[in-house]
């Protein structure tokens, strides 16, 4: 489906958000086309290019694969247009086993303003709350400002900024770091 015609479309019945353990092929189908809008959008979770969908696909189901991360889609109607990870700490990092990362959140841009990108950061709160996490951590480029405005509107506490967090565009662009706390300490 073409942008245009996603963006003609009414607003979507219903709104959900599942943690996947396999993929089906529809399901990789609208992950990959909704990841390579993201991408080409610029908030593509570390790529600058699509690329390509036999890439995508390798990664997509080697994380159902990764038992310390967990894959989250966001979806409008039946289909995905969006995913976040929960990243837990290696079982050896006692130390900072109260804390998981959100990582990878996307949601892509001709299906948002619906609520979806919020909703899947709430579920992926929920279920790190669930398994008993104290700590939600996450970090976001500074030019995602539409991604620092959900976070921060979801009661994400900015800690820091790294000045020279990532590359994009031909320039250094800073980094923003955030932590939720989820339980009494």
């Amino acid at each position: 489906m073409s942008t245009m015609q996603i963006r003609d479309m009414p607003p979507p019945e219903t709104l959900a958000v599942d943690r996947l353990t396999v993929i089906s092929d529809d399901d990789m189908q609208s992950l990959c086309e909704a990841a390579d809008a993201a991408i080409i959008d610029g908030g593509g979770f570390g790529w600058l290019k699509p690329p390509g969908r036999a890439a995508l696909e390798q990664y997509f189901r080697g994380v159902v694969m990764v038992p310390e991360r967990e894959l989250f889609v966001g979806r409008m109607d039946g289909t995905i247009y969006g995913a976040a990870q929960l990243v837990r700490p290696p079982r050896n990092n006692e130390a900072q086993a109260l804390g998981a990362t959100l990582a990878l959140n996307f949601v892509a841009p001709y299906a948002r303003g619906h609520g979806l990108a919020r909703l899947i950061v709430l579920r992926l709160e929920d279920r790190a709350r669930a398994l008993g996490y104290q700590v939600l951590n996450l970090d976001v480029r500074e030019t995602q400002t539409a991604a620092i405005a959900l976070y921060e509107g979801a009661g994400f506490t900015r800690w820091g900024t790294h000045p020279a967090y990532a590359r994009t565009d031909g320039r250094t662009v800073g980094g923003h770091f955030y932590y939720k706390m989820l339980q009494a300490r």
